[in-house]
């Protein structure tokens, strides 16, 4: 398409998502582009009498698409078509780019989004707001990756003149839900925005809350004096993004140019102008376990939630923050685990931050979505208790759920003191419990006391230097490249009947083109690490930090990504209060493509215990999803093949 021309509405922008390139480069592109005319309204236009699809382009991708300020429209609106097993999560994005203005200064006007349940012909029902999310796509770094939360069943969204709007549309299918076919739509419609104005009704609640973010920046900048100068910035900081967001709320909409959500659903507000997204959704009769096939282990840093909320370790606001932390991240598919940094990288690990006598461990170790918990080697609160580890041990090893126990003492150790400390601290685990599995995350052997003539041959004997003593050979996707077939040679080290076991890890490495989880990086290469995963046999998976960001002294700080690292390398989520008032935590793009792979692999999982794995091997090449690190499909259509592939063949 040719970007030269006078006429700057017809001018195409380059995507900017980062280095693997924009969204319909891997969506659903296989429509080919679409042109429109340039024969927009002009001049002072009232949207309640022009079509909302003469003002807005609306179109939709697969959650695998990057959906970036400047991407263009792809393609013509067309129905959603959705397939999901119960207990799974399917998202979609919907995108709007404004064709005119309708709004005032510095904005191109304001849609309203509605959204109805899907219901199926047996009347089943799939209910807005519980089942059925809707999240704003913000960019991070000028790349699409926080998802902020929107009410439903209507929200008030603000268009920026010439830029794209993606909205990220999730459906949670429950174990319960009946199969079936169902239906429903968006109702997206342009408004003026001052007779929507939610200041003209203003609540006792709005007032409430209004009062709380005032109060809130004058809690945080009063008590400055003494203050070192770097944290006084730091809270000015954060004092000038809360004040920006009342400004910007939807007390002030009629003088400002963004609109907040409405408070309930707007029947008069759907007419013949409104544009209709019509979302098919098919429930299929089978249902992904509860408990994951293969443990994903993720760490939450405590050190973080301590500075940037506020709570000193060990009291009770400290508890409740770990506690959300853990059950929100539940809701992905992933083990959390905490975790606080020693010298050297050891490593304190543990799931459960109270100890194994007090209820909330039965509750935490119990949950059939935990598929692996780390015990600690030491308390995670200090205290006078003697004998700890040996008590611990004691009380996890009566519970039916000690065959999910592991311990992670050091992380990717480097030389013969460092392998030395992690086999002594391993054998006194042993001698309180000798089931127990020890987890060691390496990718390399001992520097000075080299175990091979060659790098990838000492790191292969590791094995065998650290046996008895690791029980989970956890190694870095890296050390492979794209000769996926190394991992044989691992495998063939380990002792299966012993106990053994490989699991893998992502971190710096690998970077572009093999899957990883950097920001930037395509929807499908997101997705595929779990396909990865799969195809090389791993048991086990586990991921270093999901909120390892910079520090920061208040919850609404700006997000700063770790010096030295790749973009968004230890950072799958985000403090609600980064984006609002609310203390939820804001999920990443990247984190939702996550819990996507982890759905494909209980698919495969399914499918391989039906079949056998080279079945399983072969249909992935058969669809093309994927074939190697640097070989798998950069289109959506190859996943749902897959998936539909396996449900024809296994439905009961």
């Amino acid at each position: 398409m040719d970007n030269t021309g006078a006429n700057p509405q017809g001018i195409v922008v380059p995507p900017v998502e980062g280095v693997a390139g924009g969204g319909t480069a891997y969506g659903w592109n296989d429509g080919g582009g679409v042109h429109f005319s340039n024969s927009s309204p002009r001049g002072s236009i009232d949207p309640s009498e022009v079509l909302t699809s003469d003002l807005v382009h609306v179109w939709c991708l697969p959650s695998t698409a990057n959906v970036g300020p400047q991407e263009i429209p792809s393609r013509h609106l067309e129905p959603i078509n959705l397939l999901a097993a119960r207990n799974e999560r399917e998202s979609v994005q919907i995108a709007l780019r404004p064709k005119a203005t309708w709004g005032g200064s510095g904005s191109a006007g304001v849609v309203q989004v509605q959204c109805s349940d899907l219901t199926s012909t047996s009347g089943d029902r799939l209910v807005v707001g519980q089942s059925i999310t809707l999240r704003r796509v913000v960019s991070i770094l000028g790349v699409p990756d926080a998802l902020v939360p929107l009410d439903l069943p209507v929200s008030q969204i603000n268009l920026a003149p010439g830029e794209t709007t993606a909205l990220w549309v999730s459906i949670d299918v429950p174990s319960a839900q009946p199969q079936g076919q169902y239906e429903g739509e968006f109702f997206i419609t342009a408004i003026k925005a001052e007779a929507e104005s939610p200041s003209q009704r203003l609540g006792k609640a709005d007032r409430h809350q209004l009062y709380s973010e005032l109060r809130n920046c004058l809690d945080i900048m009063e008590p400055v004096e003494g203050k070192p100068l770097d944290e006084v910035v730091e809270r000015a900081k954060s004092v000038t993004t809360s004040l920006r967001r009342v400004l910007l709320s939807p007390v002030f909409s009629e003088f400002s140019t963004d609109n907040g959500p409405v408070d309930m659903m707007d029947e008069d507000a759907i007419s013949n102008l409104t544009v209709r997204v019509k979302l098919n959704l098919t429930v299929w009769d089978f249902v992904l376990p509860a408990t994951p096939s293969l443990p994903a282990v993720f760490g939450i840093s405590d050190t973080v939630i301590e500075d940037r909320f506020g709570v000193e370790h060990g009291s009770d606001e400290w508890y409740e923050a770990l506690d959300q932390h853990f059950k929100w991240l539940l809701h992905y598919r992933i083990s959390p685990y905490f975790c606080r940094w020693g010298g050297n990288m050891r490593v304190l690990t543990y799931t459960c931050p109270w100890p194994a006598d007090h209820p909330k461990s039965d509750e935490y170790f119990s949950d059939p979505r935990l598929a692996a918990y780390a015990v600690p080697y030491s308390q995670a609160v200090p205290g006078a208790a003697q004998d700890y580890l040996q008590k611990e041990i004691d009380i996890l090893r009566t519970k039916s759920h000690w065959k999910k126990a592991y311990f992670y003492l050091w992380d990717e150790p480097l030389n013969l003191e460092q392998y030395d400390m992690v086999r002594s601290m391993a054998s006194k685990i042993h001698t309180y419990a000798p089931d127990a599995r020890v987890l060691t995350t390496y990718y390399c052997g001992p520097s000075d006391a080299p175990l091979g003539p060659t790098p990838f041959e000492a790191f292969v004997k590791v094995p065998k230097f650290l046996r008895p003593h690791t029980q989970i050979y956890c190694t870095s996707e890296w050390v492979l490249g794209d000769r996926e077939d190394l991992a044989k040679e691992i495998v063939s080290e380990l002792q299966p009947e012993n106990g053994e076991e490989w699991w893998t890890y992502v971190c710096l490495g690998p970077s572009d083109p093999h899957p990883n989880w950097h920001i930037g990086m395509r929807g499908t290469q997101h997705r595929a690490v779990f396909w990865r995963v799969w195809k090389e046999g791993a048991t086990g998976f586990l991921y270093w930090g999901a909120n390892c960001y910079e520090k920061a002294t208040v919850p609404s700080a700006e997000i700063s990504f770790r010096r030295g690292l790749p973009p968004g390398d230890g950072v799958l989520y985000y403090p609600g209060e980064v984006f609002s008032s609310s203390h939820q935590p804001v999920a990443s793009v990247r984190l939702e493509r996550i819990l996507s792979g982890l759905q494909d692999l209980e698919y495969l999982q399914l499918y391989t215990s039906r079949y056998g794995r080279g079945e399983g091997l072969a249909l992935l090449e058969k669809t093309g999803m994927y074939l190697g690190p640097e070989r798998y499909t950069l289109e959506h259509t190859p996943i749902d093949v897959m998936r539909g592939e396996i449900f024809n063949t296994c439905r009961s």
